[in-house]
């Protein structure tokens, strides 16, 4: 329902403004899923160290809504940590697969974004893009914990930016 704003007194109008809070239900649900991302790990390589480092209590990603678990089943996130191999390419479309919609993917590294110091490697594939939809790339080798943060609040603020324009991005 629509309100007229103009039938009220300026202090009125100020006083609703401040009090009143408008959104869409899209714009509730991309705050809750942001806030709330359950990630399926996918550690192969040395970023991975890095990924359980920033799940532990010195960097502690449970106070960003982020709660690691063991099921692709349960998991809209999945954080590619590390190489990437030609034999492994197959089973990390299965898993990705069986996650549930709205999924999102984190290539965490050099190695997973672009095939890393084994680019020239007959059995590296060359950035986990080329199986998956990616929709945040965090560079390094390995990058440290607040890389991987900083990431996972550039994937909150994509979600949140879809819900409220409607679209999906493709690469940020």
């Amino acid at each position: 329902m629509e309100m007229n704003l103009e039938q009220y007194q300026p202090w009125e109008e100020e006083e609703f403004k401040r009090n009143v809070l408008t959104t869409t239900l899209d714009q509730v649900k991309a705050w809750a899923r942001s806030n709330s991302m359950w990630p399926l790990t996918f550690g192969l390589a040395c970023c991975a160290i890095e990924m359980m480092g920033t799940g532990g209590s010195h960097y502690d990603l449970d106070r960003f809504g982020v709660i690691f678990r063991a099921s692709p089943r349960q998991s809209d996130l999945m954080i590619v940590a590390g190489t990437v191999t030609k034999k492994m390419g197959p089973l990390l479309r299965r898993l990705y697969d069986q996650m549930p919609e709205p999924k999102w993917v984190i290539a965490m590294g050099s190695c997973a974004t672009a095939g890393g110091p084994y680019v020239k490697s007959y059995s590296v594939i060359k950035g986990v893009d080329q199986i998956v939809p990616v929709d945040v790339y965090i560079p390094g080798c390995p990058p440290n914990p607040a890389a991987l943060i900083y990431g996972i609040h550039k994937l909150q603020e994509k979600i949140r930016y879809e819900a409220k324009h409607g679209k999906r991005v493709t690469h940020t």
